[in-house]
């Protein structure tokens, strides 16, 4: 290695990079480095590169040096800081400049950092002193740097330890932008970034901007890191792990402009399918191990609601139903047998437990099962017979209109195959029902009730946004017997059929585009109402770039134009007089 190495300190002297007598000094550091790394690799015959932990091991690789035990210490020290003084003048050069002036309450934020974790070492205090003012310029620049520095003050106090980030930060500049767009805009992000500063390297790598994989390579890649560790606990936190990686991945490429809000949503649903691909036969592989093989033909989890329809936004939880095939098997077996009913239902829930169980990566998803046969009171799994019989003979309608966004994503293949092909041939067949308008026109009156529209920028409910539009595309759906379980497809399907008018289905489409722009926006942004009034212009800058507006008045008219004209459209299919109490738990519907 010597030559090679020596050429490349000869090449960043030749380029000015550093000194002749640091090179130089450089050079004798790496061969002695060398020199002792060989020695501990032929006493040890291993590619290692520890000293030995006792002091008897230190001694002999002393005596194999030619040195006593305390001059070949001593020796090693020095060399140690003499490299370490020599290198960190390299990647973090020259001293602090000055930085911005402050105004007294943004002083007062700035004089805290030093208390922070990430700046009890006198290395990484050091290295911060050059940063702070880079950071604080670049905060100027921010729509609101006020906004921007409380955030990156969140993002700083969540740092475990600053060295090895604030050296990444120094030594590309590009982060920096990177932290502050995130900090400024979007404190979900910030929290998992300032957890998971590791997740930088990739950005650094150019891996975190290479193209979507798609769910396949994504399950890969999840069933890979949970194949690396035996224990059942650890594979669901590395499941978690990689999950986040790429979850938080989607939200920087959206909020920095590099996917919009459809992209972003068939990622955040390419990532769910593949954890839940990837998750099912792990748990059922351990459920196994204790219980026995599935009996029968096994089973199958049926994707509902947005996860069905393949577009969730950041915030989403998964609506799933399990349906399983017993073939007249009475019980599993195994160390402890179950009951077939009672060995699917604790299966279920160990899926449920593997989604949502907070773990020390956190947790991977909500999971809401309302939209099962028989909604809470009825069982977590459901046999196929069951499933079948009930949906052809007891099932309200909006239990069919759910089944229009229904997509198997894991289990036995001939099973989820009889699933999608009993679904398809139920809604040719109920969706010429008499009541599908009636019974529509009394869930859009429950939900009126139950989820009112929550302040101006509302994306999600009230008259003529997402849910009232879903829910329309969805009766579409069932009406004209469509398969299809995306919004535009079943619109589609409407205007094909006879049931929306050209102009209809263009005002539709419309409102229906704005409204989930707005919504995939919101929830990156904040959990809870969005207040245009107190949001800051850092993601205020990001909602108007996302629907295409010059400022929030210009989206405040324009929301409130296209909802106007969607819910004419939806009034104007609601059959005359069509009120009442409705029936099931309509509000899970179309969510």
């Amino acid at each position: 290695h010597y030559p090679l190495r020596r050429q490349r300190q000869m090449c960043i002297r030749d380029r000015g990079w550093i000194p002749g007598d640091v090179a130089d000094d450089l050079t004798d550091l790496y061969r002695a480095h060398r020199e002792v790394e060989h020695r501990l690799q032929m006493v040890g015959d291993a590619q290692t590169h520890d000293m030995p932990l006792s002091a008897e091991g230190v001694a002999r690789i002393a005596a194999f040096c030619g040195q006593d035990e305390g001059a070949f210490r001593a020796g090693l020290l020095e060399r140690l800081a003499r490299t370490d003084a020599l290198t960190e003048g390299f990647f973090a050069p020259g001293q602090a400049e000055d930085g911005p002036e402050l105004s007294d309450h943004a002083r007062g934020i700035v004089e805290g950092w030093s208390h922070y974790p990430a700046l009890r070492s006198e290395r990484a205090q050091g290295i911060f002193r050059r940063l702070r003012p880079v950071l604080l310029k670049r905060l100027m620049r921010a729509a609101n740097p006020d906004e921007a520095l409380v955030a990156l003050d969140g993002f700083l106090a969540g740092l475990p330890a600053g060295v090895q980030l604030f050296s990444l930060f120094e030594a590309n500049p590009a982060l920096i932008d990177l932290i502050i767009d995130v900090a400024g805009t979007s404190p979900a992000l910030a929290r998992y970034l300032s957890r998971n500063a590791g997740v930088l390297d990739a950005v650094i790598g150019g891996s975190f901007f290479a193209p979507w994989p798609g769910v396949g390579p994504l399950a890969e890649a999840l069933g890979r890191a949970m194949a690396e560790t035996g224990d059942y606990e650890r594979k669901l936190d590395a499941a978690r792990r990689v999950m986040k990686e790429w979850h938080f991945r989607v939200g920087v490429h959206h909020l920095r402009g590099l996917i919009d809000a459809f992209e972003a949503a068939k990622h955040y649903a390419d990532l769910a399918e593949a954890v839940i691909a990837a998750l099912w036969p792990v748990v059922c592989a351990e459920f196994a191990r204790k219980h026995g093989p599935l009996p029968g033909r096994g089973a199958v989890v049926i994707g509902m609601g947005s996860l069905g329809a393949a577009r969730l936004n950041a915030g989403s939880d998964l609506d799933l139903i399990v349906i399983y095939d017993a073939e007249g098997v009475e019980a599993s077996e195994g160390p402890r047998p179950l009951a077939t009913r009672a060995y699917y239902a604790r299966l279920t829930q160990a899926l449920v437990t593997a989604l949502t169980a907070q773990m020390p990566e956190g947790r991977l998803y909500e999971v809401d099962m309302r939209l099962r046969p028989s909604g809470r009171g009825g069982p977590v799994a459901t046999s196929i017979q069951s499933f079948t019989s009930y949906q052809e003979t007891e099932a309200w309608t909006w239990e069919h209109l759910a089944l229009t966004r229904a997509r198997p994503l894991a289990g036995a293949a001939v099973l989820m195959a009889e699933v999608e092909a009993f679904r398809r041939d139920l809604l040719a067949a109920k969706g010429k029902g008499p009541d599908v308008r009636k019974d529509v026109a009394e869930m859009r009156a429950r939900l009126a009730v139950a989820k009112p529209a929550r302040g101006q920028w509302e994306a999600k409910d009230g008259p003529g946004r997402l849910m009232d539009i879903e829910l329309l595309a969805e009766m579409a759906a069932l009406l004209t017997g469509s398969p299809a379980r995306g919004v535009e497809r079943q619109i589609e399907a409407g205007r094909k059929g006879g049931i929306l008018s050209d102009s209809d289905a263009t005002a539709l489409l419309a409102g229906y585009r704005l409204m989930w722009r707005l919504q995939a926006g919101t929830r990156l942004i904040t959990e809870g109402t969005l207040d245009p009034a107190k949001l800051g212009e850092g993601a205020c800058a990001f909602l108007l770039r996302e629907t295409g507006e010059a400022s929030a008045a210009a989206l405040s008219d324009r929301l409130e134009a296209v909802a106007g004209l969607a819910e004419a459209v939806i009034v104007a299919q609601m059959p005359e007089g069509a009120q009442g109490a409705g029936h099931g738990e309509t509000g899970s519907a179309v969510e």
